[in-house]
């Protein structure tokens, strides 16, 4: 294993590398396509480099922990607002997560349904490019953007186009209340129709979700007398819903949709599918799996058996498949994330072969080498 201690090591590492680099920060989402080479881990790039809370702005280094991110943005009553979903327990890995590994992957929970992902909060990145070179890109404001739009590219690049070793996201405060309304024994269509009902309305829903057999649930944030307020009009609007305003309760119940935790320990393969809220009942009901829909139903996960070709399955649908579970030899051979149309895979290539010539990140890993 390489383990560079700060940016100008990770370039040398990166310049020296004779052969195939796994690009690795926590080692806690073992996703993608396998791929074999020497493991370049980041986790010995961390620290929080700069944190302005009257900004609004936070710089940290790519391996630092995501959880001592959380902790200093608690202490200055902020958060993280696109609640990054921690992945161990639906994969059974270990490790730390890491502020670099949330940004290259894009992973972002319920809270996305209202404010965006987690490219929507990266202001700016550094990063070791394929040859070994350190590129930045952005800033600390959202204006300060040229050229390659770099900062939205590398979030969800899974680490094929360059190494991160700095970031800078935009933070937002933590709200004071929080309420669940929970509404029993909806189907999954009469389910969405009512996330869709609640999403629409003037009540800031901050998550939606559905677990066929267990219930609904809409979740409201911000000051104490707004939530009251508002769980007060979304209860009118769903008579019989139950609302949960104990806030421990509240944000358990949240994390358990954030992680998928009916699905942890669990035998079987799992999908994740990004479609329309309005197909999902249908699509769900196609897959002959066991579903949880979150984001008003545009989100759904669906465990399945070991080595089920979901995306066969389906068939043609209005949205994609992405394997997130599964042995190495099935995401060997099913594609884990999704094809993608002739126009981008040329684009994609393109965008490889500059930032990465010689193809040695993560090749393969979201199923197209350089």
């Amino acid at each position: 294993m390489i383990e560079p201690r700060d940016e100008a090591d990770l370039a040398e590492a990166v310049r020296a590398a004779a052969g195939l680099l796994v690009v690795q920060g926590g080692g806690t989402r073992a996703m993608g396509a396998p791929v074999a080479g020497e493991v370049l881990s980041v986790a010995g790039l961390s620290g929080i480099v700069a944190y302005e809370p009257g900004a609004l702005t936070l710089v940290a280094r790519a391996g630092t922990p995501l959880a001592e991110v959380e902790a200093a943005l608690a202490a200055e009553g902020q958060r993280l607002a696109f609640e990054p979903m921690d992945h161990r327990g639906l994969l059974g890995t270990d490790g730390v997560p890491t502020l670099g590994g949330v940004v290259a992957a894009n992973v972002s929970g319920p809270r996305r349904v209202q404010v965006g992902a987690c490219r929507d909060f990266c202001l700016g990145v550094r990063f070791v490019d394929g040859t070994g070179a350190v590129v930045r890109n952005g800033g600390r404001v959202m204006k300060n953007v040229t050229g390659y739009d770099l900062v939205r590219l590398m979030a969800g690049s899974w680490g094929t186009l360059g190494v991160l070793s700095e970031v800078a996201l935009k933070v937002l405060p933590a709200p004071g209340a929080a309420a669940t309304l929970v509404l029993r024994g909806l189907d999954d269509a009469a389910a969405v129709a009512a996330m869709a009902r609640a999403l629409g309305s003037p009540y800031e829903v901050s998550g939606a979700a559905h677990w066929p057999g267990e219930g609904t649930f809409l979740r409201i944030e911000g000051l104490a007398a707004s939530v009251a307020y508002r769980a007060g009009r979304l209860a009118e609007m769903f008579p019989g819903a139950e609302v949960e305003n104990d806030a421990g309760a509240v944000a358990a119940r949240w994390r358990r949709v954030r992680d998928v935790a009916p699905f942890h320990a669990r035998a079987g393969d799992v999908w994740r599918l990004s479609l329309r809220a309005r197909d999902a009942a249908g699509i769900a009901a196609r897959t002959g799996g066991q579903v949880l829909y979150d984001w008003g139903g545009g989100l759904v996960w669906v465990l399945v058996a070991e080595g089920c070709d979901l995306r066969a399955r389906l068939g043609a649908f209005a949205g994609h498949a992405t394997l997130v579970r599964a042995a190495p030899e099935t995401r060997a051979r099913i594609a884990p994330f999704p094809p993608e149309p002739a126009a981008v895979a040329a684009l994609g290539h393109g965008l490889r072969a500059k930032f990465d010539p010689r193809g040695i990140l993560n090749p393969g890993l979201m199923g197209a080498a350089p």
